[in-house]
This record gives structure tokens, C-alpha cells and sequence, in this order.
């Protein structure tokens, strides 16, 4: 992969969002608690409702599901989620004999469109290197461990391809609406480093 894809550490916009940031932080505008507390919104919560409402729109509609496999960029689309951030996304299925993870290994491209902010250990050096070498070390640090025979693979992201993941759908959640399916999927289930834990039998019952 050429260095290329990645002629610095930060986007145009990371470098133009951190500019605003100080600046308003000299003049007092924000303050630091308040800054990590909208990161931590954006990062856990509002920005990756867009992802789950595309997973789960693919786990209700099988003819959706075939056009995220081959577009995913037109196939989030047709769900109102657009902008330069969505471009050149490409969605890959976890099954029960294939886990993908998604990494960046020279910055931190990332799908922000579906998966919000990045989250912090997605950027550090530590990950990067070692998801490629030890896969299934890094993944059992997130409390993700795979059975022997599931092959992991490992996504390497950059500027021209963004992955996100369409994680295996929790068994028990058959009967549940669209809505409710989307409440299941967390963010770091589209990356990868995790997955959909089976639901108990009364938990359809809701």
C-alpha cells in the first residue's frame, strides 16, 4: 500500500476542527470538560446511530443487505447518510467461520459517516501495529475471544477505502423491529474489535 493515501496525520478537517478548538478555547468560549463531554456524544452515541440503522436495516431487508455488499456507499444513501466521509465505503460480514477488524495502519482513516468520531485507541500507534501482527491477542483485550477455527481478518483502511462491518445478527432477535435491532449494534462491533452478544429468550418480549 502506498504512503500516498496518507500525506499526514490529520485530515484537512481534524487540522480545521482542532484550529477551532484552540481558538475558542483562548477566548474562553469552551472549556475542556465540556469538549470531551460533546467528543464523547458524538463518539459513542449520535455518530454511529447511522451505522446501526444501516446494520439493521440489512439484517430486516435481504435485497438491502445485497446492495451494501456491493455499494455500501449507495446503499447508505438511500438512508439519508451522505457526505465526503461516506465515499469509497466498502462493507464487510462477519459469520460464524470469518471475523473481520477494521484498522488504519499509517493514520486513521475511519468511516466517520457511519461510525461517528473515532475513537481514541483507534488512532494509537499500539493498535495499529499490533491488530495486524496479533489479532486475536488485541481482540481478547476488548473481551473478544473467537473460537480457533474463525478466521480473523484484518481490514486495512485508508483514503480511498473506508470499511465498516456488518456484524453477525444476535441470535433471539428474531421478531424485533427495525428500531430495536439498531439499538443492539455499538460501534465497536463495526469495527470489529467486539461482537453482538445472543440475546436471552425474553429479551424479544419487549
Amino acid at each position: 500500500m502506498s504512503g500516498d493515501h496518507h500525506p499526514s496525520e490529520l485530515s484537512e478537517g481534524e487540522v480545521r476542527s482542532r484550529a477551532i478548538e484552540s481558538i475558542l478555547r483562548e477566548k474562553g468560549v469552551l472549556h475542556g470538560a465540556a469538549i470531551d463531554e460533546i467528543i464523547d456524544i458524538y463518539t459513542n452515541d449520535i455518530g454511529p446511530l447511522n451505522g446501526a440503522k444501516a446494520i439493521a436495516r440489512a439484517w430486516c431487508d435481504p435485497e438491502f443487505k445485497d446492495r451494501l455488499m456491493a455499494d455500501a456507499t449507495a446503499a447508505v444513501r438511500e438512508l439519508g447518510i451522505g457526505g465526503f466521509e461516506s465515499e469509497h465505503l466498502v462493507a464487510v460480514e462477519n459469520t460464524d467461520t470469518l471475523h473481520h477488524v477494521i484498522v488504519c495502519t499509517l493514520c486513521s482513516c475511519y468511516p466517520w459517516a457511519v461510525l461517528g468520531l473515532p475513537p481514541r485507541w483507534y488512532k494509537d500507534a499500539p493498535y495499529r501495529a499490533r491488530v495486524v501482527r496479533e489479532p486475536r491477542a488485541v481482540l481478547g483485550e476488548f473481551g473478544t475471544e473467537l473460537p480457533a477455527d474463525v478466521e480473523i481478518r484484518v481490514m486495512d483502511s485508508n483514503a480511498e477505502v473506508r470499511y465498516f462491518i456488518l456484524p453477525k445478527r444476535p441470535k433471539g432477535s428474531e421478531g424485533m423491529s427495525e428500531e430495536q435491532l439498531a439499538g443492539l449494534v455499538t460501534r465497536d462491533s463495526m469495527v470489529g474489535v467486539t461482537v453482538l452478544p445472543d440475546l436471552e429468550p425474553s429479551a424479544t418480549a419487549r
